[in-house]
């Protein structure tokens, strides 16, 4: 292998550096956007509960609320119709714009979707700000590439740096961020990457403590840790919260299939549904409303409630969620799924509690792991799941129980079959349909590897047959947004694509170097 030249190793160095720099500019102007989104919606949420104060009892007030809700709904379609890209989470929508798959135009996108977000949190639907802030923070970082005239390729690693800001501001967690932009978007790691993400994550997390405060989006404190001779308890809590976050997939996708078999008057009609369930759940539930503040506010007051009631809150709260995502209404569902998550990891910790004699101040230990479980069986990215509930504890002694739960509840949902949430989404947005179940062959001379395709490595756009495979390397599958397809020589490769690949033993370091080179993308040259 030859070496790289003086030219080559500045031309590295500056690009590494300017990587950096593009980063904190992403991270402030996303970081910039995404506290102004925050601050819309708490002031959208705080003008719903006057609203509803001020109805409450009073036949006409709610009629005219109803009325306000209809224009509402009105001004929401109208927007997702002018910029179809806003609709839904915004993760999968940012997900496809990394692959190269997409071209939103960022303006159009930011505008309706911080519009769309803010009149939702009126109406009182059960969305998260966390997808919205991802996409959000991921077309400043467009912005900011055009801005700067950067390429295409570069450009996908700034989305990716924004993408990460918007997480880190939406949740006040600037590793999460990390972990998130990392885990879920790119889903490849190099030194370079992970520098100008984190230096993206870190300037939007000081940008919104300056002006939102640097409280955590959930203030859950353990009096201390569970002892170790109960850590089996935390094995079956893993395996509930990895069956639990399968049920919600298998629901939030059933949800989708069935609001497709409205075909006219969309999306006015769809959203009709879980509008009209809000109107209702606003004079009889007003818990359930919105994200999930009221409900976390009921949970960090550190008082006991009965399994019955917070079994209510959860299933009231998924069903209320499933209906709004379901729809299509431009929102995510992540700040729910952790409200569910501490819901469901109260009712396991009461019962725990209350079958083994421990101290009910663990119940806060167990609503945290919840959060972490329930995240790790949904989306399938249990280091950010650690990271995340890690942030929003600030504590290290919950480190070991946390990998336990996230891990057992990640295997259990994989064995389960139920693909991970966001892939779905992807797949579904992109229109990619699973090809039937093939087992690649192997014996004792072979072994399996498996390699990412990164963003502007050398495979992008070549199909496998133009590519010079190392002797005895055949390409058995790719897998895409979660779904297996059958390698064949017509197949092109697209960046974030999972390669199988079956090689002799013999042969394994050489192919390897080979074929590493194939798939390393921009950043993993250049930080060379």
């Amino acid at each position: 292998m030859s070496k790289r030249g003086p030219l080559q190793r500045r031309m590295s160095s500056r690009f590494q550096v300017n990587m950096v720099w593009e980063g904190a500019l992403v991270g402030l102007i996303g970081g910039a956007i995404v506290t102004l989104y925050r601050l819309a919606l708490s002031g959208a949420e705080w003008l719903l509960r006057q609203i509803i104060a001020y109805c409450t009892g009073d036949v006409m007030r709610v009629a005219l609320w109803v009325v306000a809700l209809l224009g509402i709904l009105l001004v929401i379609g109208r927007l997702m119709l002018w910029e179809p890209y806003s609709v839904g989470s915004g993760i999968p929508q940012v997900d496809a714009e990394v692959m190269g798959k997409l071209d939103m135009p960022w303006h159009r996108v930011m505008a309706s979707k911080f519009a769309e977000g803010t009149l939702l949190s009126l109406a009182g639907l059960s969305l998260g700000r966390e997808g919205p802030a991802v996409q959000l923070g991921g077309m400043a970082g467009k912005a900011v590439s055009k801005g700067l005239s950067r390429g295409r390729g570069e450009e996908r690693l700034l989305v990716t740096c924004g993408a990460g800001a918007g997480m880190a501001a939406a949740f006040h967690a600037p590793l999460t961020g990390v972990m998130f932009a990392l885990e879920e978007i790119h889903k490849t790691f190099s030194a370079p990457l992970i520098i100008s993400v984190m230096s993206s994550c870190i300037v939007a997390d000081f940008l919104v403590s300056q002006v939102i405060g640097i409280k955590p989006v959930l203030a859950f404190h353990f009096a201390s840790d569970i002892p170790h001779i109960d850590y089996w308890v935390l094995l079956i809590m893993g395996v509930v919260m990895g069956g639990l976050g399968a049920i919600h997939n298998v629901g939030m996708f059933a949800s989708q299939a069935i609001y497709d078999k409205i075909k006219r008057g969309v999306p006015y009609l769809r959203l009709a549904v879980p509008f009209a369930v809000a109107a209702v759940i606003a004079f009889t539930a007003p818990d359930l409303l919105c994200g999930g503040d009221a409900i976390v506010e009921l949970l960090e007051s550190g008082k006991l409630y009965p399994i019955g009631f917070l079994l209510a809150l959860l299933i009231g709260k998924y069903l209320f969620t499933t209906v709004s995502f379901g729809s299509g209404a431009p929102g995510g569902t992540l700040f729910p799924l952790v409200v569910m998550g501490a819901l469901a990891g109260s009712i396991f910790g009461t019962i725990a509690v209350n079958g083994l004699n421990l101290s009910s101040g663990y119940i806060t230990n167990f609503m945290v792991l919840g959060i972490a479980g329930l995240f790790a069986g949904v989306v399938r990215s249990p280091v950010t799941a650690i990271v995340l509930v890690f942030e929003l504890t600030g504590s290290f002694d919950a480190l070991l129980s946390l990998s336990i739960v996230s891990i057992v509840a990640y295997v259990t949902a994989n064995l389960l079959k139920v693909d991970a949430f966001y892939e779905y989404l992807v797949a579904r947005l992109l229109g990619l349909h699973e090809e039937d179940d093939k087992t690649p062959w192997t014996d004792d001379e072979k072994v399996l590897k498996t390699h990412v395709v990164e963003v502007g490595s050398y495979l992008v756009n070549k199909s496998i047959a133009e590519v010079d495979w190392p002797d005895s390397v055949l390409v058995v599958t790719v897998t895409r947004c979660g779904k297996d397809t059958v390698a064949r020589g017509s197949l092109r490769f697209q960046a974030l694509d999972r390669v199988m690949l079956i090689m002799d033993a013999e042969c394994e370091d050489e192919a390897e170097r080979k074929i590493s080179s194939y798939c390393r993308g921009i950043l993993g040259r250049e930080g060379r």
